[in-house]
């Protein structure tokens, strides 16, 4: 019986996966049996940055510090966008590139605008409780 040739380029995929999937999987097997294990009764207990928690984890955050991450993001793909039209500018289309430039520039001033009308700039105070 032959294999066809199509199968047979085929063949190279699956073992190509087979691979991955051993090295994907294969700390997480190394590591199943070579690390140490904990027995105890603080086993279960909740552990963060080597102090024992305090209160429950679940607090209200301020929806100020959700729209400042939006804030950082908007920038951050500012930056990343402009690194390379600023090595590609002046090859060639040096009018259409500033123009492009501009437009982007003026969406992203956009959050800013919104962010001011949303006035994430103006820290509140809480109101102390008596």
């Amino acid at each position: 019986m032959e294999i066809p040739e199509a199968l047979r380029d085929f063949s190279f995929v699956l073992v190509f996966l087979a691979a991955a999937g051993l090295f994907a999987m294969g700390p997480l097997i190394l590591a199943y049996f070579i690390a140490p294990r904990s027995f105890g009764k603080a086993r279960g207990e909740i552990y963060e940055c080597g102090m024992p928690a305090i209160g429950s984890a679940w607090i209200q955050v301020g929806v100020i510090y959700y729209l400042f991450a939006l804030l950082f993001l908007a920038f951050d793909v500012d930056v990343l966008f402009l690194f390379p039209v600023l090595l590609a500018y002046n090859k060639g289309y040096v009018w259409r590139d500033f123009v492009e430039l501009l437009i982007f520039v003026g969406i992203l001033s956009l959050v800013i605008v919104y962010a001011w009308c949303r006035e994430v700039f103006t820290w509140k105070r809480k109101q102390e409780s008596p």
